[in-house]
This record gives C-alpha cells, sequence and structure tokens, in this order.
C-alpha cells in the first residue's frame, strides 16, 4: 500500500475518523484529544497498515484503564482525571512514531521487512528502512507495554502480601501501588506481554500487506524465524522499556503520601479546598516516598521512555536480533 495513495487515505479516513468518535463517546478523550488522535491517527495509518498498531494500542489500553477503575481510584488521587486522556497524553505517546513513518515513507516508500543481513553495507536503504521500522515497532511495544503494567500492575497491587511493589531504585523499599518508579512482577510480565502483542499485530499487519519475507519461498523455516524474532524484539521492547519508565519515574518525577486519605499523590500540598481555606500543617504534610528533582511530567516521562527505548529497539537490539 502506497503511503498517502487512495487505498491509503481511505483507511486513514475511516480510521482515524472512528476512533475519534469512540473516544468521545468512550469518554476515554477530551475533545481536543480526540482531534488530535484523529489527526495522529491519519498521518499513521497514511503512511502504512502498521500504523494501525497505534489503534490497537488505544483499544487495550482503555480496557487496562477502565479494568478495576474504583480499585486504583483508592490508591492513587490522579486515577479518576487521569482516565480521560488529553492532547499532551496523546502526543507523548504518538509523536515520534509518526515523525519516524513520516520519515520513512518520504525516504523509502512503502513499508517493507525488516531485514538485516548480515554484511550489508550499513548505508543501504533497506538497513535504513528496517532501522526505523523496528524503532516504530519498539515505540509502540513500550508505550502498550507500560500502560498495562501500570494499569493492570496496580490493579492486582492492592494486595501487598499477594503482589508487593518495590522501587526500582536501591535500597528497593516496599512503596504504595501507584508510586511512580513501583514495581511489581505483574507488571513487569504485563509489560512484556504488551510488547509481544504489539509485535504479533504488527506481523499481521505486515501479511495483509503482504510485505512478510519467505526466502523466495524454499524455506517456510525462514518465515517462521522472522516472526519469532520480530515478536521476541517487540516483547524486550515492552520489557525494557517500562524498566525504563519506571527508573525515570522513580528519579526525575516527584510522588507523595497522604495520610489522610491513604492516597499515593504527585504534589507535596493538598489543594485548596474552600471549605477550608486555612489547611493545618498535618494537612499539608504529605510523606515524600521517591522522585529526586521533579523534572519530568508524567507525559515528559513517557516521552523521554519511549524515545530510549525507540533508539535502542531500531539501532541496538534489532540489528542483533532479526536478521
Amino acid at each position: 500500500m502506497n503511503p498517502f495513495g487512495p487505498k491509503a487515505l481511505a483507511v486513514a479516513t475511516v480510521a482515524s475518523g472512528v476512533l475519534a468518535y469512540r473516544a468521545v463517546k468512550k469518554k476515554t478523550l477530551t475533545r481536543a484529544g480526540a482531534v488530535t488522535g484523529l489527526i495522529v491517527g491519519f498521518l499513521l495509518v497514511g503512511t502504512g497498515l502498521r500504523g494501525l498498531t497505534l489503534f490497537f494500542f488505544y483499544q487495550l489500553g482503555s480496557w487496562a484503564t477502565k479494568y478495576k477503575a474504583s480499585t486504583k481510584a483508592a490508591l492513587d488521587e490522579t486515577v479518576a482525571t487521569a482516565s480521560v486522556r488529553g492532547p499532551s497524553q496523546v502526543l507523548a505517546v504518538s509523536i515520534l512514531a509518526v515523525l519516524l513513518s513520516l520519515y520513512h515513507a518520504y525516504n523509502y516508500g512503502p513499508e517493507q521487512a525488516m531485514q538485516f543481513t548480515a554484511g550489508a553495507a550499513s548505508s543501504s536503504s533497506s538497513v535504513k528502512a528496517s532501522t526505523l521500522a523496528a524503532a516504530i515497532l519498539a515505540h509502540h511495544a513500550v508505550s502498550l507495554g507500560d500502560t498495562l503494567a501500570s494499569e493492570l500492575g496496580m490493579a492486582f497491587a492492592s494486595s501487598p502480601a499477594q503482589h508487593p511493589v518495590r522501587l526500582i531504585l536501591p535500597p528497593f523499599p516496599l512503596v504504595p501501588p501507584g508510586t511512580n518508579g513501583g514495581v511489581t512482577l505483574y507488571g513487569t510480565v504485563w509489560s512484556i506481554v504488551g510488547g509481544l502483542l504489539c509485535g504479533i499485530f504488527t506481523l499481521a499487519m505486515d501479511g495483509i500487506s503482504g510485505i512478510l519475507p519467505t526466502d523466495n519461498d524454499s524455506n517456510k523455516l525462514f518465515l517462521l524465524g522472522y516472526v519469532v524474532r520480530v515478536t521476541l524484539l517487540a516483547g524486550l521492547c515492552g520489557g525494557l522499556g517500562s524498566l525504563l519508565d519506571s527508573i525515570l519515574g522513580a528519579s526525575v518525577q516527584m510522588t507523595y503520601w497522604d495520610p489522610e486519605t491513604k492516597q499515593v499523590c504527585h504534589h507535596d500540598v493538598v489543594a485548596y479546598d474552600s471549605t477550608n481555606p486555612a489547611p493545618t500543617s498535618k494537612q499539608l504534610r504529605r510523606k515524600h516516598i521517591a522522585g529526586f528533582v521533579p523534572l519530568l511530567s508524567n507525559e515528559g516521562v513517557n516521552f523521554v521512555s519511549v524515545l530510549l527505548t525507540a533508539i535502542l529497539g531500531g539501532w541496538v537490539l534489532a540489528p542483533l536480533i532479526i536478521r
């Protein structure tokens, strides 16, 4: 499917329109967020069917966000508002994929199989195109992987004895569920699963597009090996990217504990209450539990972790895994 050709434009228009409509109807995006999603979705799918991975991520991420929402809201004060995402949250997990996809479409044309043939010149267009495709896959893998790890990990971490939450940085203390940088075994597994699912979906889109490698139809094991390697790459990027997100969250994003509400929060003072214009010192005293410097917001952490994982996946891991 040629980038922004008639077929691509038709699929992109329908897919992005459905996404925006459902997002507003289901109240998973604000109106501004839906408009942003419409534009992002159109540009991604316009470059090829792999762009539909964003829609796959959005749907699974929305389901994960709604799962045990009341349980998560009792643990983290931001859950109620964060469940309806705005433009900044949409762009944090999509803008890099859009830019890479547009660059790929402009310089290398239609989507193609990822191949890093041993001995191939590093300057060849096929290797460069494959690097970009792998980086885009890594981008989607960490986006879905981290979302599933955060949402499902916190949903099941409400039972600390069964699913203890530990800060990812030394000395690895136990922390409340919802803490930035807090990890659980359950959440880590889901981050890998999220990456694997992105890899499988991407391969399905490649199959529909007819670009899966076949080695001249002489060896079916070649195709099987390719499928396994791409899926493995995506799973690794989902898991490693989520760990990078946790490290950033534990270091450059602040987390506090409110003893009054027994919730995780992201500000050291309570919000202004008109019924109590002069809060007591006890109310102002929120316990710091994670973070060294308030450098990044949640969207900033997401963007940086996606950027680092895209670089790691496209330029480091992919040449080693996909041959």
